[in-house]
């Protein structure tokens, strides 16, 4: 996508602290340059996404599910397009530590790209794990930038795995692909054969929703369960998307920060579908209108899927690490319950059917809707994947999934 004139860039646009900004209003910056650094372990790095000012540093409303505001480095462009000075390593990264690689990862602000925007040095600094799984399921509708990544970067989608199993000294690497994805699929194998690496596979997978949860891929692929309260480490096992692998593979080879990412604008209710590379801090009604604008009948604005999505109530906000998929719905697109006058439970029990974490989704509605959370944790609500099965197959439409959520987030 073209560049635009303004940039809002928000300081937590990760899992953690936000950051400690090292720019004031009226400086210069250039494309690349730290913005902020880390306050504390689970933190990340932000870089400007262009070169220009700062015109601001203020309060803005940015993508979250709290809809609180919070604060934002607001940069207009110079169109110069005047990049930090970088400082690759390239193929050197063989003969790098760890510790430094992770440095690298961290001070380039890579977060998990699937959604979950978890610091990716920090998983990384697990000890003893013998399986690195790649994440190419991309299962939720309508959600396809995983999938043309794949297809058109698979070669640094392998060094960048290559990189992290470095990193983690680990075994074997398993790049797990849906298996509706046959031309990712083709490109990521004609890669790993080019690579000529023996210790990297390709998988594919059963196109199940949720199949590209954590948990439900690493039962899928290995054949082992992470434990109740658990992590993938205490069975020597990381995940990583392959947005973060390829992402990891600029910083290393490039140098360059994450200050862009892919994303899919979709949807019934937008003029002109496509896949975009879109830099951070881009109006989100920039790219819609981008892709030609709202249809007629545009009903509501989702960042994400239809399942696991957030619901925007404007689109002057700007994307962010995690905006994987903009969805723009009209007519009989899927979307879950939302409305707080739904019916009672009837007990049906077809939430339990297809919960894929195997809990108990009715008890933890009333344990949740009761703010009984001690009772919820007994039920092992922090293990819900909020993937939303259990809100959809609902008779009485409640949406199960914001319980849990506001359940989660006071807890």
């Amino acid at each position: 996508m073209p560049s635009s004139k303004r940039y809002v860039v928000p300081l937590n646009q990760h899992m953690g602290a936000a950051g400690e900004i090292l720019v004031r209003s009226g400086d210069n910056v250039l494309k690349g340059q730290k913005l902020s650094v880390p306050q504390g372990l689970i933190s990340a790095t932000v870089h400007s996404p262009v070169s220009g000012k700062v015109v601001e540093i203020a309060e803005h409303h940015f993508p979250h599910p709290s809809g609180l505001a919070g604060i934002c480095i607001v940069i207009e462009n110079d169109h110069k397009d005047e990049w930090v000075q970088r400082n690759p390593i390239a193929d050197n990264y063989i003969n790098t530590s760890p510790h430094d690689l992770r440095s690298i990862i961290r001070d380039a602000g890579i977060v998990g790209l699937g959604g979950a925007t978890f610091p990716a040095a920090v998983k990384q600094t697990e000890v003893g794990i013998e399986t690195l799984i790649l994440n190419g399921v991309e299962c939720e509708p309508y959600i396809s930038c995983d999938d043309m990544l794949m297809r058109e970067r698979a070669d640094e989608i392998v060094k960048g795995a290559k990189i992290i199993a470095d990193i983690i000294k680990a075994e074997q690497c398993i790049i797990a692909i849906e298996d509706n994805k046959p031309e990712a699929i083709d490109a990521i194998t004609r890669a790993v054969t080019r690579d000529g690496s023996k210790n990297i596979k390709v998988q594919p997978v059963p196109t199940i929703y949720p199949s590209g949860g954590e948990r439900q891929l690493i039962k899928i692929v290995t054949g082992k369960e992470v434990p109740v309260n658990g992590l993938p480490s205490d069975i020597h096992v990381l995940v990583h998307n392959v947005a973060t692998s390829y992402a990891i593979y600029k910083a290393v080879f490039e140098d360059e920060p994450l200050i862009s990412r892919i994303v899919t604008i979709t949807g019934r209710g937008v003029n002109a579908p496509q896949n975009l590379e879109v830099d951070i801090g881009t109006s989100i009604h920039d790219c819609i209108e981008f892709c030609g604008g709202y249809k007629n009948g545009a009903r509501a604005l989702i960042m994400g899927g239809p399942m696991m999505g957030l619901s925007l109530n404007t689109d002057e906000l700007p994307v962010i690490k995690a905006t994987n998929c903009l969805l723009v719905t009209a007519g009989i697109d899927i979307t879950l319950p939302v409305s707080e006058n739904h019916m009672p439970c009837i007990r049906c029990g077809m939430c339990v059917e297809v919960c894929p974490a195997n809990l108990l989704p009715q008890q933890l509605y009333w344990f949740a809707g009761n703010r009984n959370y001690d009772r919820a944790v007994e039920y092992n609500l922090l293990d819900c994947i909020e993937c939303g099965c259990c809100a959809y197959v609902c008779p009485s439409q409640i949406p199960l999934v914001q319980y849990y959520r506001y359940a989660k987030s006071d807890i």
